[in-house]
């Protein structure tokens, strides 16, 4: 049973990270139209040929309570945490893997992820002071002081840079569960200086901190059946995580305003009693109402205390956690109700970034989870925040966007849009990954470009003319003429990805705008997409699940549309080559003869607009399999009651063809003519 396990794992982790095989090389068909196969893994009793979990499909669960204190005075976080594993998988585990993202920071026990290097002209202090540090140990990252069993008893593990692994007293078989404690501590790092996602933003105007607690606990990688543990040192962009229960407690300083990952236990006590009544009334308010008021904001910033309190939030069914705290926040909150149930939106922000979010954040957050709860499910979490922290990242019920104004309040129409993009992504990631919990380590594309892609609807239902940078095919055109040696496959491995935004963003969102506009149409696109969200929600689907779930829900085989646009490099580029042009002097009917060359490689429908001599204007669609016999060149002949003076190739831009220059012919000259016999 173990090695039949092991070959399974082995099997579907390579035909994963497999390219466009071709079936028929260096022929002229057999390969862009051929069945993905064996690119794809076998499907087995927990994943199916369908797309659907399996009969016997399983997943991990791990619980946390952890505790914890913010000492601001010398930047540090000190921890512990207990964590409950449940062993789910048939197999027996041995050791558990966790993750020390924080090491990213460390000098010592980062990922060793090397990267090309140059000279500025100018180096400015920071730069020098960490690259000073690169050549000692800086003291940052994760200080493990304890690991033990929940007796006590101390256990052994071992910190491979961003990695630690805990080995276990005895094996962990099926349906066992494991409680062991951690303890830990790092120093914070000035988010603007060092980079990464967590730690605080320093003002020097006021002298206070704005902190964003991220990935800033030892947590549980995951262990699934199609690779066993997701173990990849952690270079500083995604993550794998599974679902569990959290209880958290931190200690701030009392005059903090913080907001976390799901439901506070203990707002009463912590609120002074206006802001318990302003939030009583915010429960049922239709506009946002100020919990924290600018005015109490600045007050704050001036007024530091000593005193600390402890805030208590639980969250179930997530997948991680994460906080923010400041007393420069600025907080609001109102509901919106998705299928009758109350989803409480709230906003937190300094006030750098009052005059925009003051008016827009809330509001942007109640309408994101209006338009992707219609397209993808009903949100199923109690809370939805949006924090502005100079900064665009997501976890679980809460994220941190960007949007600040000039002193005097002002912004540019371009900020604002930016602003309004920026909280609509990271709110839709609730979706993608937190929800339907794909793998960003290995492929960002499963909720970075699918996130993408709604956002796009979001965009365009907050105002028609939003000026949204990704979704229409056009916007993917310029990545897509790149050269060769600038491109790779979306199905590559997210670490290995020279240009993540245009590939990993840009390009799938525009596939996916194709396939529900072009290839499928609206009904029978959603009708799939919603089955893919409903069979995986709350569970760790991969690019094959959504692939078959798409072609078993719709009823067409799209194997060649995730051949081309998913494991090649192949731009769209159909060319008029010649046409044909006959007449029936005895019915008076016109045929056109069409040949169109496939320039670029990638096997698309085939769009012809035709404008006749009076004017008028009609639009041929023909499905991309006509390039089954031939991937390279075809003809196509047409009847036509009237003459035609002009043809146009893809006239509403929807194939993200790269070169239009060849997708018009006006030159019909006189017709050859010819008789018909009935």
């Amino acid at each position: 049973m173990k090695t039949l396990i092991f070959v399974a794992v082995v099997t579907i982790s390579f035909s994963l990270q497999a390219q466009d095989i071709q079936n028929n090389p260096g022929s002229n068909h057999g390969n862009k139209f051929e069945q993905l196969g064996t690119i794809l893994p076998t499907p087995n009793v927990y994943r199916t040929a369908s797309g659907a979990p399996g009969p016997q499909y399983w997943q991990q669960r791990i619980d946390y309570n952890i505790k914890c204190e913010l000492d601001e005075k010398n930047q540090t976080l000190t921890g512990s945490e207990i964590i409950t594993y449940y062993n789910n998988s048939p197999d027996a585990i041995q050791y558990l893997w966790l993750q020390l993202d924080e090491n990213q920071h460390s000098s010592v026990n980062n990922a060793n992820y090397q990267y090309s290097s140059f000279i500025p002209k100018e180096l400015n202090g920071s730069q020098v002071k960490k690259w000073e540090e690169a050549r000692t140990d800086n003291g940052l990252g994760d200080k493990v002081t304890s690991v033990t069993e929940a007796s006590g008893k101390k256990l052994s593990y071992t910190v491979n840079k961003t990695m630690m692994r805990v080995d276990l007293p005895a094996l962990l078989k099926h349906g066992q569960q494991y409680i062991f404690k951690v303890d830990w501590n790092y120093r914070l790092t000035n988010r603007m200086v060092y980079g990464g996602r967590g730690g605080y933003e320093y003002f020097p105007e006021d002298g206070n901190n704005l902190y964003t607690m991220t990935q800033w606990y030892p947590r549980l990688c995951v262990y699934s059946d199609f690779q066993g543990w997701q173990n990849h040192q952690f270079s500083g962009k995604e993550f794998a995580l599974g679902f569990g229960n959290f209880k958290v407690a931190f200690t701030v300083p009392a005059d903090n305003v913080v907001g976390a990952t799901g439901q506070c236990q203990n707002y009463r006590q912590n609120l002074t009693p206006l802001q318990w009544s302003r939030w009583q009334q915010a429960q049922s308010a239709t506009t946002p109402v100020d919990i924290v008021t600018l005015e109490e904001a600045k007050t704050s910033e001036k007024n530091k205390v000593a005193q600390k309190k402890t805030w208590i939030f639980k969250a179930d069914s997530v997948r991680d956690f994460a906080w923010t705290a400041s007393r420069k926040f600025i907080w609001d909150a109102m509901p919106v109700y998705i299928d009758g149930k109350k989803i409480m939106c709230m906003s937190y922000y300094p006030k750098e970034a009052y005059g925009l979010y003051h008016k827009y954040s809330t509001n942007v957050v109640a309408h994101t989870l209006k338009i992707y709860s219609a397209h993808i499910f009903p949100y199923p979490y109690p809370v939805a925040q949006s924090v502005e922290a100079s900064n665009g990242m997501e976890y679980p019920m809460i994220c941190f966007n960007y949007g600040r104004t000039e002193k005097n309040e002002s912004y540019t129409d371009s900020l604002k849009n930016s602003m309004i993009e920026v909280v609509i992504h990271e709110v839709g990631h609730n979706f993608f990954p937190m929800i339907i919990n794909s793998d960003e380590r290995q492929w960002s594309w499963m909720d970075e470009g699918i996130d993408n892609f709604f956002q796009y609807f979001a965009e365009k239902a907050w105002d028609s003319a939003f000026p949204s940078r990704r979704g229409p095919a056009i916007k993917a055109i310029s990545y897509m003429k790149s050269p060769k040696n600038d491109l790779e496959p979306i199905m590559t491995s997210s670490d290995n990805i020279l240009q993540i935004g245009p590939n990993v963003y840009t390009k799938v969102a525009t596939a996916m705008n194709i396939l529900r506009e072009t290839i499928l149409g609206h009904d029978l696109f959603d009708y799939s997409f919603k089955e893919y969200a409903r069979r995986w929600a709350f569970k760790h689907p991969t690019p094959a699940d959504l692939f078959r779930t798409m072609e078993d829900a719709s009823g067409e085989d799209l194997d060649w549309f995730w051949r081309g646009w998913f494991y090649s490099t192949e731009p769209c580029d159909l060319a008029i080559d010649t046409v044909k042009y006959l007449r029936s002097g005895s019915v008076d009917k016109y045929f056109y003869e069409v040949a169109i060359s496939n320039k670029g490689g990638l096997v698309m429908p085939v769009i012809i607009e035709w404008t006749f001599a009076d004017g008028t204007q009609e639009t041929d669609r023909i499905p991309a399999q006509i390039w089954r016999y031939n991937e390279h060149h075809i003809t196509k002949a047409f009847l036509k009651d009237k003459i035609v003076v002009k043809m146009q190739l893809d006239p509403k831009k929807e194939t993200a063809d790269i070169d239009e220059s060849n997708n018009t012919w006006t030159k019909f000259g006189e017709p050859a003519k010819f008789s018909i016999k009935y």
